[in-house]
């Protein structure tokens, strides 16, 4: 039987590199389309031994690299199975010191970043009866101050989830994954990784008695890519350790 073959948009670090090594540890041959080079030639050279692992240094939010990234990936392995819409970046600054350019450069790459992946993966992932999963956030449905780009181009991943689960269907499932606090400072590449600095109220917040991890997502991630979840398109997963359903009064 042929390996699958899943791209991971932002794998070189944090959520898309856990879920990079979930797959590969299932014997799925993982493409990281990430923009820092560092990072990814870092995890591609970190998990060789796990399993066909490739680099392939991406803007997602720049089209023709993307075009560029997926051809790139046919010719190596073939095939696409699974998508993996997780690059993502935050710009928190007050609306009246967040720039126009600022605005779009989140947009650009956390949710023109999933479309223009999912429009040049399609007619690959149509072949296989392939799957989307987006990464989205407990920002889309609730706020901080300050991060009107984020939470709107999370929202707008929500959004973009469900429209495809319907147009794409039924050869192409599509889901959506929304993290809350996850904890990735050991994820990150070697420069700025660092042992993460919890607090016992940071964990005893939340409802299930701890901060999430990055292996939450990564196990879901894998669930959904499975048979097991064939009846399930257009949906939104919280994982967030209860938060959103939390009451909290000052």
């Amino acid at each position: 039987m042929y390996k699958k073959v899943a791209i991971v948009t932002g794998g070189g670090q944090g959520i898309g590199k856990a879920i990079a090594k979930k797959f590969l540890e299932n014997s799925i041959s993982v493409v990281i389309a990430e923009i820092d080079e560092e990072a990814g030639r870092e995890t591609e050279e970190e998990y060789s031994s796990l399993g066909e692992i490739k680099f392939i240094k991406t803007d997602v939010s720049n089209e023709e690299e993307v075009r560029n990234m997926i051809e790139e990936t046919i010719k190596i392995f073939g095939r696409i199975n699974y998508l993996i819409n997780n690059a993502g970046i935050g710009i928190n600054k007050h609306i009246s010191e967040l720039t126009l350019e600022e605005w779009n450069r989140v947009l650009g790459v956390n949710l023109t970043g999933a479309f223009l992946c999912s429009k040049y993966a399609y007619p690959y992932l149509k072949k296989e009866k392939g799957v989307i999963i987006n990464i989205a956030s407990t920002r889309a449905f609730m706020s901080e101050p300050n991060t009107e780009a984020y939470s709107a181009s999370k929202g707008g991943i929500y959004a973009l989830t469900h429209a495809l689960a319907i147009s794409l269907g039924p050869e192409i499932r599509v889901n959506c994954i929304s993290p809350g606090w996850i904890e990735v400072s050991e994820w990150k590449k070697k420069s700025l990784r660092k042992p993460a600095e919890l607090t016992e109220l940071d964990h005893k917040q939340h409802p299930v008695g701890r901060v999430g991890r990055p292996e939450d997502i990564a196990s879901l991630v894998l669930y959904l890519i499975s048979d097991d979840a064939g009846f399930i398109t257009g949906a939104n997963f919280i994982v967030d350790g209860g938060m959103t359903r939390k009451m909290i009064y000052l």
